[in-house]
């Protein structure tokens, strides 16, 4: 399972990622409202963390129990009130009337199937209240055509390293990211394991359509992390959008 033992290495590797500009691009849109908000695959819980700094109640919520133990003990650590919830995002259960979900970092890029992403947005969509506001981001498929496929990326730490190959599926946008780790234990060893993980990025016209065919009105397309509406241009290489409930 994609995360399963990466957990141990997800923050070493992520160092360098803008969690600031996602909370600073959340913030920008949805003001500073007084709402409960639930970030979804949030991994680690480094952004959720920082998004509980900025809203009255916040909650993380991530299909991998290996990656919110690293979460829960960042929180309890920091003594920031944060509710965790193991769950998958595309069958969410028990949640309603929250002001506002979003799903950074490549997370909906993990839905690769139409059935699972009109699932997925279906029921982020009844856990939101009327107006509720949707935030997510994907790749853009001229990104992952000029940067991500067949190339191989690699990355040395300390204690740790990877060897990571991104190949093409057969569907357009979809990709095989196949990742090789070595962990140094305690030995001064090094420990290797493997993992794959599939992704697909869809057309802006298509999670339009999506959307929309769930129940959700007034959607924004936003070109890396700028808060300009239709700012997507061809050399775009995350594109971010917003949608709201109807109410």
């Amino acid at each position: 399972m994609a995360y399963e033992r990466m957990a141990d290495l997800y923050d070493i590797f992520m160092n360098d990622a803008p969690y600031d500009k996602w909370v600073k691009f959340t913030a920008s849109l949805l003001g500073n409202k007084a709402i409960t908000l639930a970030d979804l695959g949030c991994g680690t819980g480094e952004l959720t963390l920082r998004l509980a700094q900025k809203f009255d109640q916040v909650i993380g919520i991530d299909s991998a129990p290996e990656m919110l133990a690293y979460a829960e003990q960042k929180s309890r650590l920091a003594d920031v009130s944060v509710q965790w919830v193991c769950q998958d995002i595309r069958s969410l259960d028990g949640f309603c009337n929250l002001g506002a979900a979003v799903s950074f970092c490549d997370v909906i890029n993990y839905i690769t199937s139409e059935s699972e992403l009109i699932q997925a947005f279906q029921q982020i969509n009844n856990a939101l209240s009327p107006g509720g506001i949707f935030l997510f981001d994907i790749h853009s498929i001229d990104f992952i055509r000029n940067y991500y496929l067949d190339q191989t990326f690699a990355d040395v730490t300390g204690d740790a390293a990877y060897i990571w190959f991104c190949s093409e599926g057969e569907q357009s946008g979809e990709m095989y990211h196949d990742l090789t780790f070595f962990v140094k234990n305690k030995e001064g060893n090094y420990k290797r394991f493997h993992e794959v993980h599939h992704q697909r990025t869809f057309s802006v016209d298509f999670y339009k359509k999506i959307l929309e065919r769930v129940g959700f009105e007034n959607i924004n397309i936003y070109g890396d992390f700028s808060i300009i509406e239709n700012s997507v241009t061809e050399n775009t290489s995350r594109i971010f959008f917003s949608a709201e409930k109807s109410k």
